[in-house]
């Protein structure tokens, strides 16, 4: 799947790439609605269509991914939320073994995810990420998030990397189509972000479900 000498930088995506979705859609998709069902005496279904109407139309904008906003928007601790659902916090498969894989080989690793801060240091806390990576960057560093070609100019920034020797691995499509159209030559996609859910098909994009099949690449 991957020339490995070809490659200097890899950046590599958190939610769904090497964390289980199966937290962040627990959190949004269930666990949110309810408690603003509750705050605001509504049915969980009305809960549910105000909320998933608002998140389809702020779906790749930065507001879409900051937890201050939605704490706002909802009046809820959406801080709070994380800390609840914390056992959930887990790596995907062989997740960790590849970020060590990765710097016992000198190959420069970033984290670059579109997660809000307190996400991060949250996730942080619970899986002992980002010490096994160089840099970690949150797009609310940049005011923008992945989607945006201002993301990997900011990123370009203050990170340089040669695009044509740069690995991505996101599981968002729109992600993935922003850096191909940014530059970055080698871009693969995951089969299976959320262990709760099926696997995906018709992603576009090469695509693995455990990372020791990068590291079987040596």
């Amino acid at each position: 799947m991957i020339s490995w000498e070809s490659i200097d930088t890899v950046l590599v995506d958190m939610d769904g790439t090497l964390l289980d979705l199966r937290f962040d859609n627990t959190l949004w998709s269930s666990l949110l609605p309810e408690r603003y069902s509750q705050a605001n005496d509504l049915t969980l279904a009305h809960s549910q269509s105000h909320l998933f109407a608002h998140m389809n139309d702020t779906r790749g904008k930065l507001e879409f991914y900051c937890l201050d906003y939605w704490a706002e928007f909802t009046g809820l601790d959406v801080v709070e939320l994380h800390h609840e659902l914390k056992e959930l916090i887990s790596f995907r498969p062989s997740a960790k073994e590849f970020l060590l894989w990765l710097k016992a080989r000198g190959k420069r690793s970033l984290l670059v995810t579109n997660a809000h801060r307190d996400s991060l240091d949250i996730k942080n806390t619970h899986a002992d990420l980002t010490r096994h990576l160089d840099e970690a960057v949150s797009c609310h560093d940049y005011g923008s998030p992945k989607e945006d070609q201002n993301f990997w100019e900011q990123l370009q920034l203050e990170h340089p990397f040669d695009p044509a020797r740069t690995l991505l691995i996101d599981d968002n499509h729109q992600v993935l189509e922003s850096a191909e159209r940014y530059g970055i030559a080698h871009l693969i996609t995951i089969v299976q972000p959320d262990s709760g859910k099926p696997p995906r098909d018709g992603l576009g994009y090469p695509a693995l479900h455990d990372f020791k099949d990068l590291l079987n690449n040596d």
